[in-house]
Order: structure tokens, then sequence, then C-alpha cells
């Protein structure tokens, strides 16, 4: 054997005796333990050492016991296509339970229309509701279930005494995932926002608490765990399934005025709303081609066809419609008052009454400036009550 591969047939076999017979001490040194406790890790000691801070604390000993008196709110409601057949359509939002036999305070355009609603609690049950109260002037709504058992219930606190940057805590159904907690501050108060049925909602809670589609109708908690608002719109960013995605402004129903309607409630066991007894108005825009024929003034207004007899417009000498002609293809009622402003506002929509009316309260005047005879007049209305509508 040549000097060079014999050197080189030593070496490799040198190694592999190292290799084989040290081998496994080798292997046992790399694996022994870095702590003294005889683990092949170190612990976690901060992680598992550490607890909750006292905001963090306070999360959790609020949501244990708010999200039991937390519902969710499922709807039915029928609706047709463009051949008029008809089909169900399933929408969602939260509540709260506000005593323990089952009253449940909400939003009303969560359970606007609906023909069915259930109610969902914490355990997973599920109840059928009953709609006992609805408040339109702020998008309030009382239901009704009967469980069988006492429940949880939430205590209302005092909207009044709300500071700018106090904490506040929300829970609700939001994108369907039941009992879900945010957390924020009171952003501003007094806000003023119109909702999806053109009614002012004023006096607002605005937060930066996350608050989605489906959160609509639960509780606005403070740090103490008592609901001081009512979570009822947001403005948000479309998200991929083209609902509207929070962005850190939200907005609440003070629990100040949930109080009012629970009181009125408990005294006659409807919520009223303001009666004037103008029967049906018809628009006329300003700038109509007709309203020469009409002997009308030019701006836009509303034309009263009827006065119902009784009425509080009829006792404030309102008038109605005297004769009909046909404009188009229309019958019109004319020769009745014609309203051109509401409590010093121009007339400038068709829900422009409505609209007002639902902000109203019985008792409350209402000031109507009406074209009648070529002469412009104002009429001063004390407005009557009457329970509002389930639906």
């Amino acid at each position: 054997m040549r000097p060079r591969a014999l050197v080189l047939t030593l070496l490799l076999v040198g190694a592999f005796w190292l290799v084989t017979s040290h081998g496994n001490w080798s292997v046992e040194r790399m694996l022994r333990p870095i702590s003294s406790s005889g683990k092949l890790w170190s612990d976690p000691v901060t992680a598992h050492g550490a607890g909750f801070g006292a905001d963090e604390q306070n999360n959790i000993d609020i949501y244990k016991t708010a999200h039991l008196a937390t519902v969710n709110i499922t709807s039915v409601v029928i609706q047709r296509d463009m051949f008029f057949r008809t089909y169900p359509v399933s929408g969602m939002g939260s509540g709260f339970i506000i005593n323990e036999d089952g009253e449940i305070v909400t939003n009303k355009h969560v359970i606007a229309g609906s023909t069915k609603l259930h109610v969902t609690l914490a355990d997973q049950k599920q109840y059928d509701a009953e709609i006992v109260g609805i408040d339109s002037r702020d998008d309030l709504a009382i239901l009704k279930i009967n469980a069988g058992h006492k429940l949880s219930a939430l205590p209302l606190g005092d909207s009044d005494k709300i500071q700018v940057g106090q904490k506040v805590l929300a829970i609700g159904n939001p994108f369907g995932f039941g009992g879900t907690l945010t957390t924020g501050i009171v952003s501003s108060l007094g806000r003023q926002l119109q909702n999806e049925d053109g009614v002012e909602l004023e006096g607002l809670i605005q937060t930066d608490a996350a608050i989605n589609p489906g959160n609509s109708g639960g509780p606005l908690l403070d740090s103490s765990g008592n609901v001081i608002g009512v979570n009822t719109a947001i403005l948000g960013s479309q998200t991929a399934s083209g609902q509207a995605g929070s962005i850190g402004i939200g907005f609440a129903m003070p629990i100040a005025r949930v109080k009012v309607m629970l009181e009125e409630y408990r005294a006659t066991g409807h919520i009223s709303r303001a009666v004037l007894g103008v029967g049906q108005t018809v628009y006329i825009p300003e700038g109509w081609q007709f309203d020469d024929a009409l002997q009308l003034p030019s701006s836009g207004g509303l034309l009263i066809q009827q006065v119902e007899d009784g009425s509080p417009a009829a006792a404030a000498g309102l008038r109605g419609a005297t004769r009909a002609v046909i404009v188009g293809f229309n019958r019109l009622g004319i020769g009745g008052d014609f309203i051109i402003a509401i409590d010093g506002k121009p007339v400038d929509r068709e829900d422009a009454l409505t609209r007002t009316m639902i902000q109203k309260h019985g008792g409350e005047s209402l000031q109507l400036t009406v074209y009648r005879d070529g002469r412009t007049s104002k009429v001063t209305v004390k407005l009557g009550s009457a329970p509002e509508k389930l639906n």
C-alpha cells in the first residue's frame, strides 16, 4: 500500500472509532438539561408569575356578569323579490335583560318589520320574544320573553354624569359572534345622527369601543358594570361582505332615554306617540309645473288632503281638501291648507312632517306655516298622544 493511501485509511478508521465509541456520550452531553430542575427547557417564570392588572381584572369581572344578561336577537322579515314572490330574511342584533322576569331593551331598528323574533341567552337557550313597547323617537324597543325562571339582569346607570375620557365596555353580537366584549372610552357627548329611517337621533354618546353590525341594541357599560347607553349606530368602512366595519366611531343612546320610556310603559302599559290628526298630505316640490294651475306658492310644501274630526289639527283650525281635480293621471284634493314650513323649517321633502312628529311628545306644540286663500299664516297645534304601534 502506498504511504498516502495508508495514511488516509488510518484517518478514516480513527474517525469511525471516535464516533462509535464516544457518540452516545456526545449526544447525551448535547441533550443535558439547561436548568437544574432536570427539564429540557427553561420555565416561563414571568408568564406564570404575572397576575392581571387592575384594568384587566375590571374587564374580566364585568364581562363575567354582564354577558349573562346580554342576548342575541334574531328577527325574520318577509320581503318580496322582483317577481313579487315573498321570502324570509333573517337579521341579527343584540339586547340586554333589565329585570329577572325577562324584559329586554334593544333598538327599534333591530326588530323593525319582523314577523318572528328569537332571543338567545348566554347559555344558548332560545326563546320566542314579544314586542311590548316601541319608542321611534329614540330608536328603542322593549321585548319580553318567558324563560320560566329568573334571569340575570343588568343595572341601569346614570348617563347624565358621563364624562369624556371615561372607560366604557360594549358587549354584543357583532357579525353573529355572540358574547363579544370590546372596550374604549367616551369620545364625545351630545352627538346628533340621522338613522336609516331619516329620524334625527339627538344627544348620543360617541365612543371608540369597537361597535360593528350586530352590536346594535347591546349595552354600553361603565367601569362599575352599569348600563349607561344602548349601542345604536356606527360610522364605518365597507367590509369584504359589504357590511360597515368599525373605524372607532360608534354611537349609543343614553340610558336616561330608556328610563323615560320604561317609566311611561310601567305607568300606562304602552309607549305613546304624538298625534296631530292630519290624515294625508301630498308633497308638491318647489317649481312643480302645476303650481300655477293649483294657485299655490312656488316654494315646496305639503298639501293637506284630510283633517281628522276631533283631532288636535282640527281644534287648531287646520283645513283639509274641499274639492278634487285631476292632475295628470292622479286625483288631487285641493282647497286645503298648504304647509310650507314646520317649526320654522321650510318643507323640502315628502316625509318632513313625519320626521318632525317622531321627535315630538304628546302635549308639546307644533308650529305650522300654512298658505291659505292667498295668504300665509302660522298655526300652533297642541299635540295629542296615542299608543305607538308595535311594528
